[in-house]
């Protein structure tokens, strides 16, 4: 079988199984949050936390318990690292450095998982159970908690309150998260990932030399880490590690994992908001756009140009032979068009336009499908810009769901598209402009432009992949990228939930017949368009200076 057939086939029965659990599954997130009752196990959450699950907030209440959730999380996460010397399970370790402290604890806790440390050398068993691994739980929680509020805000009238925040990250975490990680957990142990909590050992002899190697409890992270669209690695090699990804099957599974959340999602907002034709709208433009980046990556990736190329067909470099370069494509798409950040192949080795189509598919706000909760409300910032734009074209005032898009709407609208691209252009001009930050660049010209306009579009946008050729072990990197992961995290989830609200406070308006039908095929090519237009080109210039510059060279 040839490694383009193979890639092809991987592809459609990807395709296959995401369409014969989207029903079943859309469907129950939807009763998840819907749902009247609580389960023990949840009640005793609440006790615990003090919370009133049955209390519905308004958007300022449900934004500060996001950021009170967070910060607490923040900050324990941070001590976990700067105390691990004293903890059992440390294997020998000593505590992590303030600087990459603070910036591990924002990655976990943005659900953007960016690691600037070997994971196998630095973090010891408690910090990686029950801190990162915690977080990669409870993060993926948090992002799916504020899209069932803005899809609340559409689906409501004449209120300000938006559901309670605490319910909802409890149940998405007990009744979604937990349950589908351990199927995966088993999954992946029986298909050869290790899940133990063994200490260092010495492996066989190596150029003179011996190989050390510590076990860890890797597949219930592994599962997590991509159902939650987290992507931090137990091991500096990520899912491209034989202990976390055995086999081409696990790879398909985890590339599974990455994208049911998200892609089921669409299902559950048409259900919430009383029209499954709207989900499957969204379902469409997500679905678009993720097939052509994948048919696009292919492309480039296969593209034989010299006989090394040809006789391994396909651009082998940087890649697992487990999984070939179909194998590696389809995940390298799905993990930067989600906000997962896992990686089974190292993109800096892919071709130039194969890098660049990792960086489009960050840039677009990884909304196809998207993160977990994020590519959701993310896409519907879109929709509501698309409706807006059709407004102005027929000269009628806009409307989505039912729901005027006016002045404010429009307002937040624009401020939730404008927050990653100042933070990754601004950040990306400063470190190349100041005499210090370029020295982490492995590579002179183009490329290493990239890795560091790759660095800061993975940390704005929460993804947590990395173009690995940029030494981001610094001052400067650990701070700029965590401030970019934070500011990239909560300042979109403000204008999200002020949406919600302002949404769900109006009245209906009835159609007629000059509404613009959002359930149809031209609403679908008329928001993959504005996605295009709004998102992709604010990146072209420096997109030109990078990959395309070195893919056309």
């Amino acid at each position: 079988m040839s490694p383009v057939l193979a890639g092809f086939l991987q592809l459609l029965a990807l395709i296959g199984v995401l369409a014969l659990v989207y029903i079943p599954f859309g469907g129950y997130m939807a009763r998840v949050y819907t749902s009247p009752k609580h389960l023990r196990a949840e009640k005793w959450i609440y006790r615990g936390i003090g919370a009133n699950p049955d209390a519905e907030m308004t958007w300022p209440a449900y934004l500060r318990g996001v950021l009170a959730f967070s910060a607490v999380s923040v900050l324990f996460l941070y001590l976990l690292q700067r105390f691990q010397g004293m903890l059992p399970g440390s294997l020998g370790f000593s505590s992590v450095s303030p600087a990459q402290s603070f910036n591990t604890a924002v990655s976990f806790v943005t659900n953007t998982n960016w690691q600037s440390y070997y994971g196998e050398q630095t973090m010891g068993h408690v910090v990686q159970t029950a801190g990162l691994a915690v977080q990669n739980f409870v993060s993926a929680a948090v992002g799916m908690a504020v899209a069932v509020a803005l899809v609340r805000g559409f689906a409501r009238s004449r209120t300000g309150e938006l559901g309670n925040f605490w319910a909802d990250l409890v149940r998405g975490t007990v009744r979604i998260l937990l349950p589908v990680a351990a199927v995966a957990a088993v999954l992946l142990v029986a298909a050869g990932a290790i899940q133990n909590f063994s200490g260092i050992h010495e492996v066989g002899q190596f150029m003179g030399g011996s190989q050390q190697w510590n076990g860890g409890a890797v597949a219930s992270q592994e599962a997590i880490k991509e159902l939650g669209t987290n992507g931090g690695g137990y091991f500096n090699a990520n899912s491209s590690h034989p202990f976390e990804n055995p086999t081409a099957l696990t790879n398909l599974l985890e590339i599974f994992l990455i994208l049911v959340i998200p892609f089921c999602l669409t299902r559950t907002f048409g259900v919430l908001v009383g029209s499954v034709k709207q989900g499957y709208a969204i379902l469409a433009t997500m679905a678009t756009i993720w097939v052509g980046f994948t048919l696009l990556m292919m492309a480039a990736e296969f593209s034989h140009h010299g006989p090394a190329l040809q006789a391994a067909g396909g651009a082998m470099e940087g890649k697992e032979t487990r999984f070939g370069v179909g194998g590696s494509a389809i995940f390298s798409v799905a993990t930067t068009l989600t906000s997962t950040g896992a990686v089974d192949s190292f993109h800096s080795s892919f071709t130039g336009l194969g890098g660049g189509i990792t960086m489009l598919g960050m840039m677009l706000g990884e909304i196809a499908p998207g993160g977990v909760g994020s590519g959701l409300y993310g896409m519907l910032i879109m929709a509501v810009i698309a409706v807006f734009i059709a407004g102005l074209m027929v000269g009628r005032t806009p409307e989505y769901l039912g729901k005027k898009i006016g002045g404010r709407e429009m307002k937040l609208a624009a401020c939730y598209i404008l927050v990653t691209p100042t933070l990754v252009l601004v950040l990306t001009a400063a470190s190349m402009a100041l005499p210090t930050p370029p020295h982490s660049m492995l590579n002179p010209g183009a490329h290493g432009f990239s890795e560091v306009l790759y660095a800061f579009t993975s940390a704005s946008n929460n993804n947590g992949s990395a173009f690995a050729g940029l030494n981001a072990n610094t001052d400067w990197f650990n701070t700029m990228t965590g401030l970019a992961m934070l500011f990239g995290r909560f300042l979109p989830m403000v204008f999200v939930l002020a949406l919600a609200g302002s949404l769900a406070g109006q009245r209906p308006v009835p159609a007629t017949t000059g509404t613009l039908r959002t359930d149809k095929p031209l609403f679908t090519g008329l928001l993959i368009g504005a996605i295009l237009i709004v998102t992709g080109l604010t990146y072209f210039p420096a997109l030109a200076l990078g990959p395309l510059a070195e893919g056309l060279a």
